[in-house]
């Protein structure tokens, strides 16, 4: 699972916080699936005392199916691998701007020296 994720994860831009209107791609570890829902809304669980939230979610499914989960931060923000019903899940919302993606492929580039800059020109 967590090779998969790591393959995915340089594949799809992601955001590092969830919000209402997000959209989240979730990996199921068994039988092996990534599917995409929406996220409906977000509610402190104040009956846990660490930080749980309830996530409603709409799957983009056919017909679409709507969903209410219970997790913690580092669960909903693609930091944790989680289990669920006794499989491995994977959530994080996805950024549809590309920004995160556009910050990682700078880190990726060489940086170039004032010689090699003025060989471009």
């Amino acid at each position: 699972m967590e090779k998969l994720v790591e393959q995915v994860q340089g594949l799809v831009s992601f955001k590092d916080q969830t919000e209402v209107g997000d959209l989240v791609l979730i990996i199921a570890h068994s039988p092996q699936l990534m599917m995409y829902a929406q996220v409906s809304s977000i509610e402190r669980d104040r009956s846990k005392r660490d930080e749980w939230w309830i996530i409603g979610l709409t799957f983009l499914t056919v017909p679409l199916q709507k969903a209410v989960w219970t997790l913690r931060t580092d669960q909903m923000t693609g930091r944790e691998i989680f289990t669920m019903g006794g499989e491995k899940r994977f959530f994080k919302a996805v950024d549809l701007n590309g920004e995160n993606q556009d910050k990682a492929e700078l880190k990726k580039k060489p940086s170039r020296t004032g010689k090699e800059l003025k060989r471009i020109k």
